[in-house]
């Protein structure tokens, strides 16, 4: 029978990691994130896997990256300055399809910034951090148990769509514990790595089947654009193994959207968040249903591909959405280039290093659906 711990979120990543099949970890110890680093050291040894101390996030993700095509489940973590360092090579992991987890404890920034101090800023840099366009998956959670589960489902996407997955959390969500349910060996799905039914003229370049190095087949891995083989290649060549790699993600929006939904059915007011901040929204919808105001919760758990569809789909239903987060406008970007001005949006951000409180939503919402009733809403907000 499955019993309760009192688990902290930062615990919950690496019990997911490891629930998940990881058994390369490769980082720099930083915070808010340096727990995950511990419990690996202390945890993959004792299992049959591999823990190395880098001496920089830059050596992280490479040696990451290695353990990828040596045939190993593999996951590195950081915070905000290692994760900048860690663009270029989360680059390399995108062209070369590599499949690995990226975990990104978001703290105030930029540079050193605030260290102990909890933000929402690295959305933008984990969908479009690294150079050129790309393919990435952008997960993130809300709840510790949360963390468990979406670790795990970092590590399955991964792993079928051959593509680095980075799992957004955050300083708050990664020291807070709660009392969880950790599930039993068998109750959550593991996908495994894709192999192809046969090696003869097997090309590692082309599909989601997966060969390590010194499996029988001899390829090439390369930064450079490049052909089914891993060879160099230009031109229109290159432009079609990129649209490949960008369109196994962008085509498969709805399978790869996850989110979680409280009384859309009826809902005239949006609150789109994600992250901790969801924990602040859900009290705040609850306050507003009290006050007779039909309000809905959208608890994001996918930020990229962002679920445009989605948004399009409630936009038609809502007469105002508002998005809280900690930064200042991030995820409000993609909303309101998603609902193309077919519902006024809103944006309500803090950057202080502290919590978005229900109060602060509550207290927005009634004061914006006032200003509602006296203008005109326009392409993107209240018209003035």
């Amino acid at each position: 029978m499955t019993r309760q711990r009192l688990v902290q979120g930062n615990e919950a990543c690496a019990y997911g990691a490891l629930y998940a099949g990881c058994r390369f970890y490769a980082g720099y110890p930083i915070t808010p994130s340096s727990e995950i680093m511990e419990i690996m050291a202390r945890e993959l040894p004792q299992r049959g896997g591999i823990f190395i101390q880098m001496e920089d996030e830059i050596a992280s993700i490479s040696a990451l990256i290695g353990a990828a095509w040596a045939g190993a489940k593999a996951m590195t973590a950081t915070s905000g300055p290692g994760f900048s360092l860690m663009q270029e090579g989360i680059g390399y992991a995108s062209i070369t399809e590599t499949p690995c987890v990226i975990v990104d404890a978001q703290r105030w920034g930029p540079s050193t910034g605030q260290p102990t101090k909890t933000a929402q800023a690295d959305v933008m840099q984990a969908i479009w951090g690294t150079h050129g366009d790309h393919p990435i998956v952008v997960l993130t959670a809300s709840h510790v148990h949360d963390v468990f589960e979406m670790t795990v489902r970092a590590f399955n996407i991964s792993e079928q769509y051959r593509v680095p997955v980075i799992l957004l959390l955050d300083e708050v969500l990664s020291h807070m514990r709660e009392n969880v349910a950790l599930p039993e060996p068998g109750e959550l799905t593991i996908v495994e790595r894709q192999r192809p039914a046969q090696t003869k003229d097997f090309t590692p370049f082309g599909h989601r089947e997966f060969l390590a190095f010194g499996e029988g087949v001899r390829f090439n891995v390369t930064g450079m654009a490049h052909n089914e083989r891993g060879f160099p290649v230009q031109g229109e060549e290159a432009e079609k193994q990129l649209l490949r790699i960008v369109n196994k993600i962008q085509t498969n929006v709805e399978k790869l959207a996850l989110y979680e939904s409280t009384y859309l059915e009826d809902a005239r007011v949006l609150i789109a968040s994600f992250g901790i901040t969801s924990r602040a929204a859900e009290s705040a919808v609850d306050a507003l249903r009290k006050d007779s105001i039909p309000a809905g919760l959208l608890d994001l758990k996918t930020l990229w591909p962002f679920p445009d569809f989605l948004f399009k789909k409630l936009a038609a239903q809502m007469d105002y959405i508002l998005v809280p987060e900690l930064n200042l406008g991030q995820i409000a970007r993609e909303v309101e280039r998603a609902v193309q001005g077919r519902s006024a949006v809103d944006h309500l951000g803090r950057a202080d290093g502290s919590l978005i409180t229900p109060q602060q939503i509550y207290d927005r919402v009634k004061r914006q659906l006032g200003t509602l009733q006296k203008r005109e809403v326009g392409a993107y907000g209240i018209v003035q």
